[in-house]
Formats: C-alpha cells, structure tokens, sequence
C-alpha cells in the first residue's frame, strides 16, 4: 500500500521541481499528516508544530530543485527537514528562555556606582519605548508575561485566547524587540 503512495509523492515532486504549483498542493496533501505528526513528536505545541511545517513546506518548495533523487527518497527528505526544523525551534526557545531568565536575574545592586545606575536607567527606558511600540496584542502578553510574571497557560485564561495564540504574540514580540533592541538582548 505504501508503494502507490510512495510513487505519487515522487510524481508530485518531480513536477514541483519543475515549479508546478499544483503539483506542489498534491505533494503537499500527501504529506502534510506525516511531516506535522514528526515535528509534532519533538514539539508537542501544536501551534507551534504548525508554525514549523508551514516554514518546512515553504523550504521544500524552495529547494524542491536542489533534490537529487538518487541521493535519497523525497518523504525522508521532507521528514528529515521537519524533524530538524522542530529540533532548531526546541533549541532557539530554550535558549531564549535562558536569556529572559538571565535578564530577570540581573538587577541593580546598591554596590554599583552612579555609572552603572544611569546605564541601568537608559537601558530601561529603551525597552519601555521599544514595548511602546508593539502592537497592543502583543504588548498586552509581553507585559503579563516578562513584567507581570504571568504564566502563559493564566495568560490564556486571563485574555480567553487559546495557549497557541499567546504564545504566538509572545514569540512576535519579542522577535521586534530583539529587532528594535539590536542582538545585546
């Protein structure tokens, strides 16, 4: 049963190689359930899985014409990009979490000087601007979550958003502040 299907995907693909976007809603129909359930193993958020076979699907597409078909199969191709991607995105959120938490441990202590006191203050105040000009979804999340200390599932509750929602605003938040703030947060 799997060989029909398999022979499909490849007929797809070659004709995707060739930039045809009908093709490409086939192959997309054909593996869809199979590249979301992989990188659904590795994240466990489904938004966020989806997130990640959208950018998957979108790199397939790109780099349908670099394939070589006699290097390997185009399904474990595409799984071998979803399973990556996932494990990419596990790591790009835990580090960023491991910044947030090194930026909340960091405070001004009464040894510092008055040097390091105004820094501390202009350092402030640029995030406070940079917040200012978020979109008022996303301002709302940032300041519950990293001001307020809100979790993100009693975000959920608090706004009666879905938990995928929340941190979807969490995420495009802080990708502009990281944006407006340069790469020192």
């Amino acid at each position: 049963m799997t060989a029909p299907l398999t022979r499909t995907v490849d007929d797809a693909f070659v004709r995707v190689q060739q930039g045809d976007q009908a093709a490409f809603a086939v192959f997309y129909d054909l593996l869809s359930a199979r590249v979301l359930g992989a990188i659904s193993r590795v994240l466990r958020d489904p938004a966020m899985s989806e997130e990640v076979a959208q950018e998957v699907f979108v790199e397939l597409w790109r780099t349908a014409a670099r394939f070589d078909a006699q290097r390997g199969n185009v399904t474990a191709w595409a799984i071998t990009i979803a399973r990556r991607r996932a494990v990419d995105r596990v790591r790009r959120e835990q580090s960023q979490r491991n910044r947030i938490d090194e930026l909340g441990e960091q405070r001004v202590t009464p040894d510092d000087g008055p040097a390091d006191e105004v820094v501390s203050s202009m350092e402030v105040t640029r995030v406070r601007a940079a917040v200012a000009t978020l979109p008022d979804d996303q301002r709302e999340v940032i300041e519950l979550s990293f001001i307020d200390g809100i979790a993100h599932t009693d975000i959920a509750d608090r706004l009666g958003l879905p938990l995928g929602t929340v941190k979807g605003r969490v995420r495009g938040g802080l990708r502009k502040l990281r944006g407006q703030l340069g790469s020192e947060t």
